[in-house]
C-alpha cells in the first residue's frame, strides 16, 4: 500500500495503495472493536527535544510520576485510582496492560463513590477479561449506578448494552438516546455509536451529514473505528463525493496503529535506553514499511534526505521544515533557495509552524530564493511571535535589525550620518551599539519574566 502510494519502485497509483491499505485496516478495526484492543502509540524521536509538535498524549510516562501516582492512590486520592485504572485497562505510555491492577483500583474508586471508576468496571465486566469473567449483569449494575448520576462512560456502556442486546432487550432508541447525553458531553464513545446509528438509520433517522458529523468529531480524540468509519465513507462517496486521496491517508492511519507495531515502541525503548544502534536498526526495518514516524530518525545516515522528504509528504512538520534547511544548507543536495523558501511556505501555510514563519522572514530579508522585502519580512516574523511564545525573543532581535537596516538605507538616502557626525562627532557609531546591546538585555529580561510569568500560571 505504502509503495504504491508513494510511487516506490512502482507506478504511483492511489486505487491500489486504497486496496492494499484497506485490507490491513479492516483487520486493525477489527481487532479494537470486538477486544477493545489499544492502538499502538505514535513517537517521533524529534519531538523529544523539539517545542513543534505540541502534543503530549504520545510520551512515555516518567517512573518518578507513576510512583507519585500510585503514592497518591495510596492515600486515596480518587482522580489517582481511576487515573491508573485506566492506564493498566488499556496499556500504553510505556506501562504494559494489567487486568488485576485495573480492577484493583477501579474497585477502591468505587466503593468511595467514584462514579467514573463504576464505570470502567462495568466496562471490565461486560467485555471479560481476566480478573473480570464476563458478566452482563454486572455490568449493567456497574453501568446504570454511572449513568444515573449523568456520567457519560455508564451511559454509553448501557447504550452498547442495549444496542447489540447484551443481558436486555435488544432497543435502538433507548441506545441512541443514552449516546446522545454522552456525546454531549464529549465522550468519544458515545460520538462514535451515535455516528454509527445515524448512518444505519438504528432508532433514529439514517443521516449521512450527522454520521460523518460524530464520526469527525470522535477522531478527534484518536479514535481508530472513527478514522476507519471516515475511510470507508470517502472510499464509497457515500454522503460525500468520492475522495481516493482522503480515504487513503485515513486507511493508512488505521494501518499503522495494528498491534504489529509493537517493534516501534521497542524501538523507542532501545533510544531511550541508550542503545542507539540497536534501535536504528529496528527503525530502519518499520521505515522499509512507510511508517510516518520514522523517517526523522535516520537523519544521520547517508539517505537522510529521502527519508526527510517521505516523512514530509505525510504532514510532518518537523519533517517538512528540515527539508526546508538541507535545500537552504545544501545537506545532500545543491543549496536551492527557492526550494527552501517552498518548503517553509508549506510548514507554515499547513502547519502554522512558527520556525517555518520565521526562516521566511529572514529569507524575504536577505532576498534569498524569494523578492527581498522588508515589509513581508516583518510580516512573517510578526506571524511566528504570535504563533508561538518560544519565537518572541529571536523575533525582537530579528525585527530590531530589520528597523535598523531600514533607519540605515533611509540616513544613507537622507545624508543623515554626515548629520550625526556634526552633531555626536566621529565616534557616534559607539554609542549606538552601546544603546542596541543596551536594549538587548532589556528585551532578554522582559522574556525571561514573561515565561516565569507563564509557568506559573
Amino acid at each position: 500500500g505504502y509503495r504504491h502510494w508513494s510511487g516506490i519502485s512502482v507506478q504511483q497509483n492511489c486505487e491500489r495503495a486504497l486496496t492494499w491499505y484497506r485490507k490491513v485496516a479492516q483487520r486493525v478495526n477489527e481487532q479494537v472493536r470486538i477486544s477493545g484492543g489499544t492502538a499502538m502509540q505514535r513517537i517521533r524521536l524529534p519531538d523529544e527535544q523539539d517545542t513543534i509538535s505540541t502534543s503530549s498524549s504520545n510520551s512515555i510516562l516518567d517512573s518518578n510520576l507513576l510512583n507519585y501516582y500510585k503514592y497518591l492512590a495510596d492515600k486515596g486520592d480518587l482522580q489517582a485510582q481511576v487515573g491508573l485504572g485506566q492506564l493498566y485497562l488499556t496499556g500504553g505510555r510505556g506501562v504494559e496492560q494489567n487486568m488485576d491492577l485495573a480492577s484493583q483500583y477501579f474497585s477502591t474508586a468505587a466503593q468511595a463513590g467514584s462514579t467514573n471508576a463504576y464505570a470502567y468496571l462495568g466496562k471490565m465486566y461486560l467485555d471479560g477479561t481476566s480478573a473480570t469473567p464476563q458478566d452482563n449483569a454486572t455490568a449493567f449494575q456497574f453501568f446504570k449506578k454511572a449513568a444515573d448520576k449523568g456520567n457519560p462512560v455508564g451511559q454509553s456502556g448501557l447504550a452498547i448494552m442495549y444496542m447489540y442486546g447484551k443481558g436486555v432487550k435488544q432497543d435502538y432508541a433507548k441506545a441512541a438516546k443514552l449516546f446522545t447525553l454522552a456525546a454531549e458531553q464529549g465522550w468519544v464513545d458515545g460520538q462514535l455509536n451515535l455516528g454509527y446509528l445515524h448512518f444505519r438509520g438504528l432508532g433514529v433517522k439514517r443521516d449521512f451529514k450527522l454520521a460523518i458529523k460524530y464520526f469527525q468529531l470522535a477522531s478527534q480524540s484518536g479514535h481508530v473505528n472513527a478514522y476507519f468509519n471516515l475511510a470507508q465513507i470517502h472510499a464509497t462517496g457515500t454522503g460525500v463525493p468520492r475522495n481516493c486521496h482522503t480515504a487513503v491517508e485515513l486507511y493508512k492511519n488505521v494501518a499503522e496503529r495494528g498491534r504489529w507495531s509493537e517493534r516501534l515502541m521497542e524501538a523507542y525503548t532501545s533510544y531511550r535506553n541508550g542503545r542507539v544502534d540497536e534501535a536504528a536498526f529496528k527503525y530502519l526495518f518499520l521505515a522499509e514499511l512507510g511508517e510516518s514516524n520514522l523517517f526523522p530518525n535516520e537523519e544521520a545516515l547517508q539517505r537522510a534526505l529521502l527519508h526527510w522528504q517521505r516523512s514530509a509528504n505525510q504532514d510532518y512538520a518537523y519533517a517538512r521544515i528540515k527539508l526546508g534547511d538541507y535545500y537552504y544548507y545544501g545537506y545532500g543536495t545543491p543549496v536551492d533557495y527557492e526550494m527552501a523558501a517552498a518548503q517553509y511556505k508549506i510548514a507554515s501555510d499547513r502547519h502554522q509552524a512558527a520556525q517555518a514563519m520565521f526562516n521566511l522572514g529572514y529569507m524575504h530579508e536577505q532576498g534569498l530564493g524569494i523578492n527581498k522585502d522588508i515589509h513581508l519580512a516583518k510580516r512573517f516574523y510578526d506571524m511566528a511571535a504570535e504563533t508561538s511564545t518560544d519565537a518572541y525573543m529571536p523575533v525582537s532581535l530579528a525585527l530590531m535589525k530589520l528597523t535598523a537596516l531600514f533607519l540605515v538605507e533611509y540616513f544613507k538616502e537622507n545624508s543623515f550620518v554626515t548629520m550625526l557626525d556634526y552633531v555626536f562627532g566621529a565616534n557616534w557609531d559607539l554609542y549606538a551599539i552601546t544603546l542596541f546591546f543596551g536594549l538587548i538585555i532589556i528585551l532578554w529580561l522582559g522574556y525571561r519574566r514573561q515565561r516565569f510569568v507563564g509557568l506559573v500560571g
